[in-house]
């Protein structure tokens, strides 16, 4: 059974920063993607960053370009997100997922949600 263990969330001042882990267990499988969506009360979830093991791309929102940094450590199965210059926009629930072969919008496995709340 894939189970993703997200962590890290919290309160910060607009301006800090954050890092969340999302740890993986209980893959058969080696071809995927591992990424980060986050969905902000009353709007649309959208994939913040991702990263595929099968081509080795990276992606990331365009609103986190140049802020967020997304790492992954194969041995370990773990995902990190760095998170630096946090804005109030940046306040959501973040959720890490696993998608096939590559990045997209539908992700096969979820991991629980961590909230991250920027104050102004």
């Amino acid at each position: 059974e894939v189970q993703l263990q997200a962590s890290g969330g919290g309160l910060v001042q607009a301006g800090g920063s954050l890092r969340l882990s999302c740890a993986g267990s209980g893959f058969t499988f080696d071809d995927y993607a591992i990424g980060w969506f986050r969905q902000a009360p009353g709007k649309a979830r959208e994939q913040v960053s991702c990263f595929s093991l099968s081509d080795g791309s990276t992606r990331y929102a365009e609103s986190v370009k140049g802020r967020f940094r997304i790492s992954y450590d194969n041995a370990k199965i773990t995902t990190d997100l760095q998170m630096h210059n946090l804005q109030p926009e940046d306040t959501a629930v973040y959720s890490c997922a696993i998608m096939k072969y590559y990045c997209s919008a539908y992700p096969k496995y979820w991991g629980q949600g961590t909230l991250v709340t920027v104050s102004s």
